[in-house]
């Protein structure tokens, strides 16, 4: 047993002794399909704290011939699979976690040679019987020990892209590309190549540099979709476990669309959730605020509106094809939306082709990444948007109109106002603050209405339900009328208490008026 090669199980073991555990074994049944098979080389990219870590630990407890894990995955669902013990422990692993290679005050040239270095010495230690010469390439040392043993290798390697994702010297990227080709391309002593990261495996123009990987992204995860990530009914088990109020914490975390029309939520900020009770943002404290940032401020044509429609709740259809790995290349919108994806601030709906801010912890990252941006007349809508909240709760008609009209004046130069959908995007980021007490329903036009918006109160909010419609070139009094026409029965069915129906009007000289009615539901 050593540190890279055959490792023990005590990654696993700390995560089996965490109030919280998920059984994600599962995916073992397909690690085990495609052991010794064409297929035999898989890349999961996902965005950090999805379970990309926890799922090489639980890998290296099912096959390091350097632990025995039988007792440990007893209870689990891998178990009641007929192969379980055919494959339990009985394989040469090689663990690497790309990141724990940087030497501090070290540039990253350092990374690879040290890796190799100390994997070098690892295998020595292992395989005694075999003539190990360290200053040959790791490739060939691996082609020896399978000659000489025919035993082959399970490669796990964790953070994969850290090289990509954390240098941008392209000398280095593009020799680190060509150590994994040549340890992996048509290599007989592979029996299963298992790398993660956060972004897409690199290309290089058209060519793919390690086209031998199948990838399980955010955008095409195939059969590890429900792996990495909690699904809605395991949450649903943690809400009953922990007392929490499912509602709330899907309002918070969900989002993240899957085939099968599967919701993922982030684990981590699930699991922290159910820790404290609390429902807040838990994604700042594991995720760079720079990556969300710096696509926000590029200068590309159209990007600012698709941001601003997202921020208002709108789905935008992207092209998710091209996306080449390489922040420092993004040339066009969806480039960057598509990065978005893959950092987990956008999520992604394969049927529709769309893009959207998949719930109340990331709508919260937009906000605070705007209101550090350069887009002063946004930032100065977001911070007028909590007076008009309490103008609204307060039925100050002429304090409501005259936000809605600044917040018109201020965001019709990035989104244009006339458009249905962007209309509704405006009025939503001018209520940007009511996230904090409501969900927003969005209604599609219908009648003479351009825009309707449906402010639900959370659970254990005393704050009134708020129905909001925006008409052109008529009166805030037809825009009320029109609301009573409407039929809002399956929001209000399970509510009782105040009801603000709001009405709002502008003109072809962009003045605004507002008619507030309150009503009371028993």
């Amino acid at each position: 047993m050593g540190i890279f090669v055959n490792p023990n199980n005590d990654g696993f073991k700390q995560s089996l002794n965490s109030k919280i555990y998920v059984d994600k074994s599962g995916m073992i049944e397909i690690t085990n399909n495609l052991l010794d098979t064409r297929q035999n080389c898989m890349c999961i990219s996902r965005p950090r704290r999805f379970g990309k870590s926890m799922g090489i630990d639980l890998l290296v407890a099912y096959y390091s011939k350097g632990c025995d894990s039988k007792e440990l995955f007893a209870s689990l669902e891998i178990a009641k699979n007929p192969d379980f013990e055919k494959h339990l422990n009985k394989y040469n692993v090689i663990w690497l976690n790309l990141p724990k290679f940087k030497e501090p005050d070290c540039g990253f040239e350092t990374v690879l040679p040290l890796m190799v270095k100390l994997l070098k010495k690892d295998l020595k230690k292992e395989f005694t019987n075999v003539d190990i010469q360290e200053e040959y390439p790791l490739q060939i040392i691996l082609s020896e020990i399978y000659e000489k043993t025919n035993e082959k290798f399970i490669v796990l390697i964790d953070e994969w892209d850290f090289i990509f994702r954390e240098s941008t010297n392209y000398k280095l990227q593009e020799d680190y590309v060509d150590f994994l080709r040549a340890l992996f391309k048509d290599s007989p002593f592979i029996k299963l190549a298992y790398i993660t990261g956060i972004l897409p495996i690199k290309r290089y123009n058209t060519q793919s540099a390690l086209n031998n990987f199948d990838e399980y992204s955010m955008i095409i995860p195939g059969a590890m979709a429900e792996y990495f990530g909690f699904t809605e009914d395991e949450v649903k088990d943690l809400c009953v476990r922990f007392n929490r109020d499912f509602d709330e914490i899907k309002a918070w975390y969900d989002g993240y669309l899957m085939p099968h029309n599967v919701h993922l939520y982030n684990p981590c900020s699930v699991v922290k959730s159910m820790a404290t009770g609390m429902l807040t943002g838990y994604w700042n404290q594991t995720s760079s605020f720079e990556a969300l940032r710096i696509p926000i401020n590029l200068n590309l044509k159209g990007l600012r509106s698709s941001i601003l429609e997202l921020m208002g709740g709108t789905k935008i259809k992207a092209d998710v094809s091209e996306f080449q790995s390489d922040t420092s290349l993004i040339e066009v919108k969806d480039e960057a939306l598509t990065l978005l994806v893959h950092l987990g601030y956008l999520a992604y709906d394969q049927f529709t082709k769309e893009v959207f801010i998949p719930n109340r912890e990331i709508r919260g990252e937009f906000d605070k990444s705007i209101k550090r941006s350069e887009w002063k007349e946004v930032v100065r809508a977001l911070q007028n948007s909590e007076d008009l909240l309490t103008s609204t709760w307060n039925c100050d008609e002429n304090a409501v109109a005259e936000y809605i009209e600044q917040a018109h004046d201020d965001i019709a130069a990035i989104i244009k106002y006339n458009n249905e959908e962007a209309l509704r995007s405006v009025v939503s980021i001018a209520y940007y603050t009511a996230i904090n007490y409501y969900q927003f329903k969005r209604e599609y036009p219908s009648g003479k209405g351009y825009a309707d918006l449906v402010l639900i109160p959370y659970k254990h909010v005393n704050k009134p339900f708020i129905v909001i419609e925006l008409k052109k070139n008529d009166t805030p009094e037809s825009a009320i009328a029109q609301i009573k026409e409407k039929k809002y029965s399956e929001s209000l069915e399970k509510y009782s208490g105040d009801i603000l129906l709001v009405g709002i009007t502008y003109d072809d000289d962009k003045k605004h008026h507002c008619k507030i009615e309150r009503m009371k539901k028993i």
